[in-house]
């Protein structure tokens, strides 16, 4: 992400010029943006003419400049944009003010965003612009007759690829290696820094060393080894909780989060110094006793858009957990550990002291 200005204007709110330079930059607007929030940039919209009408062509789209009125966004991952839809405030034409409109956001492409911006919002976008300069890592996990591959981004990791082959047992234990030069092409055509590899036993090292002997070029991109219980899914949260990803990033939200959502359910099971749901949570900020409140980041935009359930403010329990000295994690609902959360109530705290 990168910021090329804020301003300041009446009532409190800030105008924000920002550039997405990446798709996770655009999942860190669709967290900020809210209903009321005023977006600007530049579009093409539909203009129908008197002639138009008459031939019913539909009209046709005309580039224009636009500020709308946020209802709703959309982080669409697959298309490589944000959907910003509401009512247009204005635009550089002005017979089209007060019509609906949806803005796409795109990367590399310049947006004014001018709303009253939460501490967590800022630091969202703060640490938006500090990773970008973070390396684009994958995580390779295999075991006997299986292997996949999983891209890492801040909205969480996504499943590239899932192989299966022989198993290396008895007759074909040399027909192992189609898997490994499965894996090694699937890897080829991926664009990242810096590749994991990770599994149970000694497969990895095998699938590592046939790697480097036949396809250097994918080789030169490994980095750690990694030792897990498992492949899939599952391998890669432990080489999350491990704090591999966190050695090749700087920073890396959704190891955080793995390791912050183990720790919770750890001292749930064990009657610990732990806590979830609104009504708990904002009563353990009130004695000052919330050292960690994790949210969920698609309940928070919905609590503050007065479409929750909650009957507490969820600003004013932030508030309250950071004037205390608490730190806050905003949980992405597109990652496991958010999920967990989410079935928790979307909002729990670690505690400094168990609370009676």
């Amino acid at each position: 992400m990168r910021i090329n200005g804020r301003t300041t204007v009446e009532g409190g709110r800030e105008r924000w010029t920002l550039v997405p330079e990446s798709l996770d930059d655009l999942w860190h607007l669709s967290y900020v943006l809210e209903p009321g929030d005023l977006v600007s940039g530049d579009t093409t919209r539909r203009i129908q003419r008197d002639d138009d009408r008459m031939r019913d062509t539909g009209g046709e789209r005309e580039p224009m400049s636009v500020t709308i009125s946020v209802e709703e966004s959309e982080f669409h991952k697959f298309a490589n944009r944000l959907r910003v839809s509401g009512t247009i405030e204005w635009a550089s034409r002005e017979d089209q003010v007060g019509h609906h409109h949806t803005l796409n956001v795109e990367e590399r492409e310049e947006v004014e965003i001018e709303k009253r911006w939460q501490p967590d919002q800022r630091e969202r976008i703060e640490e938006a612009v500090e990773a970008t300069e973070n390396a684009e890592v994958a995580i390779a996990t295999v075991e006997e007759g299986a292997a996949s591959i999983h891209t890492v981004a801040q909205y969480g990791t996504e499943e590239y690829a899932s192989l299966t082959g022989p198993t290396g047992k008895g007759e074909d234990a040399r027909d192992r290696e189609e898997l490994f030069g499965d894996l090694a092409s699937a890897l080829s055509h991926l664009d990242v820094d810096t590749v994991l590899l990770a599994g149970p036993g000694f497969t990895k090292e095998d699938a590592r060393k046939y790697i480097e002997r036949h396809h250097s070029e994918v080789a030169e991109k490994f980095g750690a080894t990694v030792d897990t219980s498992a492949a899939g899914d599952r391998g890669v949260h432990e080489v999350l909780k491990r704090g591999a990803v966190e050695e090749v990033q700087a920073e890396t939200r959704i190891a955080e989060e793995a390791e912050q959502i183990d720790e919770l359910t750890e001292r749930i099971a064990t009657e610990g110094a732990a806590t979830y749901g609104i009504e708990a949570v904002a009563e353990a900020a009130e004695y000052g006793a919330v050292e960690e409140l994790l949210v969920l980041d698609d309940k928070l935009r919905e609590e503050r858009a007065g479409e929750g359930d909650w009957d507490i403010d969820a600003n004013e329990v932030i508030e309250s957990v950071e004037q205390q000295g608490g730190s806050v994690t905003v949980f992405s609902s597109e990652f496991a550990p958010g999920n967990q959360l989410g079935a928790l109530g979307g909002i729990a705290a670690l505690l400094r002291y168990r609370l009676e």
